[in-house]
């Protein structure tokens, strides 16, 4: 079978991970096999030490809708994607997904979305909450991650209206990170991930673990965590890379050797 037949399929750009949701027929909703297809994904991504960034994009136009609500009135057996051990979204990965959407990013859909590390957007994006109107429940890691992203007012509003959300105001409450007038949206998500692939790996992850463990913590306890974080990239690269700054590296705003 060809990758593009595949319901979530992989393709590798040098160091970065693209990994697709294709039910393009359905705004690429998950079903049960394609929740554990983009489960493997993941994993196969966190697992290959030669891939440091991931790009997660939908097909034809759209992220995604969420759950495939027809398996769900079958009552398939359905692991929510956040809560279960076994979901996609259980934990974050141990290095950076970018969030690639157009189109529709809605119900699970905008649980995947908020699951990425950074959520680069182009101008036909939409989010919302839109299962509220047939009365199922977020298990995808929104109720927990939006008021965290974007404050508790307006995830209250997004999660009690159901309301559609432009991808301008997504921008403006910070829901979306980077907004793109490109017609290339997935050149533009992979151009970014190249670049933060360049980057020294200790010292980046440490910062990014340190951003997700803080929360719940009081600050001094935060602090330490953060200090303790930092020793090893402090050790393996900061010298090295002061000594490059030095010479001359880096100055002027460039990051080139």
């Amino acid at each position: 079978m060809m990758p593009n037949q595949l319901k979530i399929y992989t393709e590798i750009h040098g160091p970065v991970s693209v990994i697709t949701l294709n039910r393009p027929e359905s705004r690429n909703a998950l079903d049960k096999e394609a929740t554990e297809l983009l489960t493997k994904a993941f994993l196969d991504f966190e697992q290959d030490d030669s891939q440091k960034v991931a790009v997660l994009i939908g097909a034809g136009g759209n992220f995604c809708a969420g759950a495939d609500l027809k398996e769900v009135s079958k009552k398939a057996d359905y692991k929510p994607w956040a809560g279960h051990p076994e979901g996609p979204l259980h934990r974050p990965l141990s290095k950076p997904v970018i969030g690639a959407i157009s189109g529709y990013a809605v119900a699970g859909g905008l649980g995947i979305s908020l699951y990425c590390d950074i959520r680069i957007a182009d101008e036909t994006a939409v989010f919302g909450i839109f299962c509220r109107r047939w009365g199922v429940p977020m298990s995808d890691g929104t109720p927990t991650r939006l008021p965290r992203i974007i404050g508790t007012g307006p995830a209250m509003d997004m999660m009690l209206t159901g309301d559609p959300v432009s991808a301008e105001r997504a921008f403006e409450l910070g829901l979306v990170t980077r907004l793109t007038t490109s017609k290339d949206l997935k050149k533009d998500a992979i151009e970014l991930a190249e670049r933060i692939a360049t980057f020294p790996p200790i010292a980046m992850l440490a910062d990014r673990e340190t951003i997700y463990t803080q929360f719940g913590k009081d600050e001094k306890a935060a602090l330490y965590e953060e200090w303790q974080s930092a020793r090893q990239a402090i050790i393996q690269e900061a010298s090295q890379g002061a000594a490059k700054f030095a010479a001359g590296s880096g100055r002027h705003g460039s990051i080139a050797d």
